[in-house]
């Protein structure tokens, strides 16, 4: 998926859901990046030390920063950490699971479903590739998250935590985002790169082979696909024929519209509504919508606006008598 236009550049199987183990802590620490203070510091509750699967190692009653707890959770994929992350945000792990859930549909990940905030197998916690990477776009437009998420290694007390993302050491401006495992789910990857402005992501589930995948979808995304401007503000969209007016009048972009464009994409702009309009029309004033298509398909969208005032033509009266007459 293209980062900064939602572009699919590639799917398949894209809309299947499926379990996602531990990729599910991208909405975990999205939440948290979002709503809190990463500053505020927490005491570690009892009832997030010793939780099942990979661990940051949380202790009883010691004190981190919000901060901390998401390295614990990014780069080492601490499910201790989710779930003291959990009790701070929701008050309880199913009160944190509820604001996920609204999240998600806030987000319209119409495909997805959370149980718990860490990514251990359950009937009632899945997601689709499509609904990962839009997720992935968006949070990594948030710099707490993308800060997170992009440190190869860090020391928090007497703790060394490695991002188990290989990528950040193999690909060219790889960012992010996140691993994750189970038996049930196999192997699930989330990643992100940025390079000369653009950002691509890719998510695979169920992957044997993903560091690889991720590589080459990474660099085809790049390589196969250019950020172009397809409208410029203040380009002529459409000619409209003026009704109780002298003419026509031009429809004109008035914002611009960049796009991921393959070498054989033809992209077209035509303007919605009728092919006609009233007298009178300002000049500036509102026309309506420009759609952009590429291949019948509707990819983006402009607003529109009128390129010349057109006055109302007077209408002559002719005079029933005639004085005199």
């Amino acid at each position: 998926m293209d980062g900064l236009t939602g572009r699919v550049l590639f799917s398949r199987k894209g809309e299947e859901q499926a379990l996602i183990a531990s990729t599910t802590k991208i909405m975990t620490a999205l939440i948290v990046c979002e709503q809190y203070n990463v500053l505020s510091q927490m005491r570690i509750p009892k009832e997030a030390v010793g939780i099942e699967g990979s661990s940051m190692y949380l202790q009883a009653g010691e004190v981190l920063t919000l901060q901390e707890l998401l390295y614990g959770l990014m780069l080492s994929s601490g499910n201790d950490a989710a779930v003291a992350l959990a009790i701070y945000c929701g008050g309880t792990v199913p009160g944190f699971v509820e604001m996920m859930n609204d999240k998600a549909r806030l987000l319209g990940l119409k495909g997805t479903h959370f149980a718990n905030p860490n990514g251990l197998d359950h009937p009632d916690h899945y997601s689709t590739a499509q609904d990962l990477a839009e997720l992935a776009c968006y949070a990594m437009e948030n710099p707490i998250f993308a800060k997170t998420v992009s440190t190869k290694t860090i020391r928090i007390g007497d703790r060394f935590l490695r991002n188990h993302n290989k990528l950040l050491w193999q690909v060219e401006g790889a960012e992010g985002v996140k691993t994750g495992f189970t038996k049930s789910a196999g192997r699930t990857l989330v990643s992100s790169a940025s390079r000369q402005g653009r950002r691509v992501v890719a998510v695979t589930l169920d992957a044997p082979d993903d560091w690889r995948d991720h590589t080459s979808l990474l660099n085809e995304g790049f390589a196969q696909y250019q950020i172009k401007r397809v409208v410029r503000k203040g380009d002529k969209v459409a000619t409209r024929t003026v009704i109780g007016g002298n003419g026509t009048v031009d429809l004109i972009s008035d914002g611009d519209f960049d796009y991921a464009l393959a070498p054989s994409d033809r992209p077209q702009v035509a303007a919605g509504g009728k092919h006609f309009v009233y007298a009178p029309v300002t000049e500036g004033a509102g026309a309506g919508t420009g759609y952009i298509l590429i291949s019948g398909r509707i990819v983006g969208r402009v607003p529109l606006v009128y390129g010349e005032t057109v006055e109302q033509t007077p209408i002559k009266k002719r005079a029933w008598w005639k004085p005199g007459g």
